[in-house]
């Protein structure tokens, strides 16, 4: 897949495409059956498939600093996803304050038709665009019959009777369901950033963590968790318990996500690791005391080890 940033990057090769168009967040099977079908009618065109997408997400350019929203991946994590898919390219769009204010005429003349000559657009069931949202699939489908690009609108994907959406994702993540999230999304949950030095109290205590960068980011769950990380790209997975939350035991005021791996011993400092989240062993608590947390740590351990052996129960 090619990333173009932006439309004044578009080339005369990513031009007369078949595009599908949203945010994208969690790359789940609802996105994947999306991106499947636009890829489909592109190989029926014999031209190239794209997806559209933003950076940041609207809902966080919309954001107050008081309430960041929860965002499933990001960026690099996004594209990665993105390149399992079948599509052939991805514009992304920086989401500012010219996107946000483009009412939806220009912004089908300006990306679908000056930028991209579409010739097809496959969008989602709940896709609205332009300033507050008021372009829907009837504007696109008169500018379609304009500037000679169909539009189709495809079919919800439901699981177990229900609408996929990133939005249901987030709420089962963090009520802690990570089977039904996982089942979504096609694949368990997974975070990924590089290891950075920390306080190191969990060596003091017998509990060696490896401590992953989390500036901006803010994923929707929280707590203890079995995990298995995964060291650069093709390295075989590591079992461990992590802490995802603000160590509020010694007065933790930054969100910071700690990896205890099991039965591992070597240096991870400016290692990149993908973390997989697979079972949920308690929420995140404050302890009255250092050895409190170290009993409680331990505890972790021996559940998470015992989930591994026995995923099933």
């Amino acid at each position: 897949m090619e990333l173009v940033r932006g439309l004044y990057n578009i080339q005369s090769r990513h031009r007369g495409c078949a595009a599908t168009i949203g945010n994208f967040d969690g790359i789940h099977i609802g996105h994947a059956a999306l991106i499947d079908a636009v890829a489909s009618r592109a190989e029926a065109l014999q031209t190239r498939a794209c997806v559209i997408s933003f950076e940041p997400l609207p809902m966080e350019y919309f954001a107050t600093p008081e309430n960041v929203p929860h965002r499933l991946t990001w960026l690099r994590e996004k594209w990665q996803a993105l390149s399992q898919q079948r599509a052939d390219q991805l514009l992304l769009l920086n989401f500012n304050r010219q996107l946000a204010t483009t009412s939806p005429a220009d912004f089908i003349k300006k990306v679908l038709v000056d930028g991209l000559a579409i010739r097809h657009l496959l969008i989602g069931d709940d896709f609205r665009f332009g300033l507050r949202r008021e372009g829907d699939i009837n504007l696109l489908r008169e500018a379609g019959l304009q500037h000679n690009f169909t539009v189709e609108q495809a079919d919800t994907i439901e699981h177990h009777g229900e609408r996929v959406s990133s939005t249901r994702i987030r709420t089962l993540l963090k009520a802690g369901d990570l089977e039904s999230a996982a089942a979504l999304l096609g694949r368990p949950y997974a975070l990924q950033s590089h290891v950075v030095h920390g306080a190191k109290l969990g060596r003091t205590i017998g509990f060696p963590t490896a401590n992953l960068c989390m500036d901006g980011k803010n994923p929707p769950l929280r707590g203890v968790f079995a995990v298995r990380a995964t060291v650069g790209s093709d390295s075989p997975p590591i079992n461990g318990i992590a802490n995802l939350g603000e160590k509020p035991t010694v007065d933790g005021r930054r969100l910071s996500l700690e990896i205890h791996l099991l039965d591992f011993n070597a240096d991870l400092y400016g290692e990149r690791l993908r973390v997989s989240f697979h079972h949920k062993v308690r929420d995140e608590m404050k302890f009255d005391s250092i050895d409190a947390l170290k009993r409680a740590i331990a505890d972790d351990e021996a559940q998470a080890r015992h989930w591994f052996a026995n995923p099933t129960d």
